[in-house]
């Protein structure tokens, strides 16, 4: 397959059929690179054409409680007294500075996730 950029779903689609004909090459040899680099060319045009808007702050705050099986006083470390909490999570007040460096060394949060 000849490489260049992908600029069409039709070339992203021929670009993924040929990662499936060469899955499983042998890092270095000719299949291998062929691999790496239509990889990297997917990726980009994937990253350009679908982007993933960023986190909302209380939504991955609340993503983590609900897989930590967190409650809101779980939280009372890391944000305030329980009225604090509440305002934060309903969107009342914002994450202060302090709050989101408690939330990401206490709770292992992203600050990717905490920071708008």
């Amino acid at each position: 397959m000849k490489l260049k950029p992908i600029r069409s779903d039709l070339e992203l689609e021929r670009a993924l059929e040929r990662i499936d004909e060469l899955w499983g090459a042998k890092p270095g040899t000719a299949k291998g690179d062929e691999l790496d680099v239509l990889t990297l060319l997917v990726e980009k045009y994937e990253d350009e054409r679908f982007p993933i808007p960023p986190s909302d702050p209380i939504e991955a705050i609340k993503f983590l409680m609900e897989q930590n099986e967190l409650s809101r006083t779980d939280l009372e470390p890391y944000i305030g007294a329980r009225g604090r909490v509440s305002e934060v999570l309903n969107g009342r007040r914002n994450l202060t500075l302090p709050m989101i460096k408690r939330l990401h060394e206490g709770l292992k949060i992203p600050y990717e996730s905490l920071i708008r």
